[in-house]
């Protein structure tokens, strides 16, 4: 059974996840708070397996909430209405989230999601402090967790050499020599890293231009970065690679 907890100021909203939780008897809602303050009280006497949070909070957020909790030994559904910046954010840090007005497919997939979840609860609260973090730094300063097959990893985003995709699945070649395994494919990384300095070079491949340190013409083109490794260029993603070269900063 998980006990769970909803964090809201909308009432309807509460009403929508109490109405889907009742659907599911492996979920029981212990309680409903509609402050940052109330739900700091009630998550330390209830101790709850997962919490439902909503993004803003009258006033606050619920990344004021989190900030306050010194010990973090518990799931996390973020709750917010379509905001393209909120929703990657979570993505990067690989948490969890249902887009308002939950529905009920939705709301399946994300507890299926938190029963297969494998983490421990220190890899649990690594996902928030990275969350944390880059609420407060630049984007070339970013972390990303990174979803193994049997645990996470937080990686900063600027140690990132390239991705190379593996069938379904990504392989992150570090500065440090290190090769991290995602179960994610390429596309999703592609798409998590559309307004950051990286680039879809050919289908196996998204760099990292910062470490980018010749590009040679020919039949076929080649990147060669920063640990000498050399990445074929495809003709149709040419174009874009050297327009973003152009105006890398």
């Amino acid at each position: 059974m998980i006990r769970a907890i909803i964090i809201d100021d909308e009432q309807h909203c509460v009403k929508n996840i109490l109405e889907l939780a009742k659907q599911h008897s492996t979920i029981s809602i212990e309680g409903t708070f509609n402050s940052v303050e109330d739900g700091l009280k009630g998550t330390k006497a209830l101790k709850p397996d997962l919490v439902f949070l909503d993004v803003e909070i009258h006033e606050k957020t619920g990344f004021n909430y989190l900030e306050q909790l010194t010990y973090r030994n518990f799931h996390v559904v973020f709750t917010t209405a379509f905001d393209k910046y909120a929703v990657r954010a979570f993505e990067f840090s690989a948490l969890h989230y249902l887009l308002k007005p939950i529905i009920s497919e939705d709301f399946i997939e994300v507890i299926r999601r938190i029963n297969n979840e494998k983490s421990t609860v220190d890899k649990l609260s690594e996902k928030i402090d990275a969350l944390l973090y880059n609420q407060k730094v630049k984007d070339a300063e970013r972390r990303i967790t990174i979803n193994g097959s049997d645990s996470n990893t937080v990686l900063q985003v600027s140690d990132i050499l390239y991705c190379k995709s593996d069938i379904n699945c990504t392989f992150f070649y570090m500065s440090d020599n290190r090769k991290i395994f995602s179960s994610k494919t390429l596309k999703t990384y592609t798409d998590l890293f559309i307004d950051s300095d990286f680039c879809r070079v050919h289908q196996s491949y998204l760099v990292n231009l910062k470490h980018v340190r010749k590009y040679t013409k020919g039949k076929p083109p080649f990147v060669y970065m920063s640990n000498n490794d050399k990445i074929k260029v495809s003709i149709n993603n040419k174009s874009e690679l050297l327009k973003k070269l152009n105006n890398l900063k």
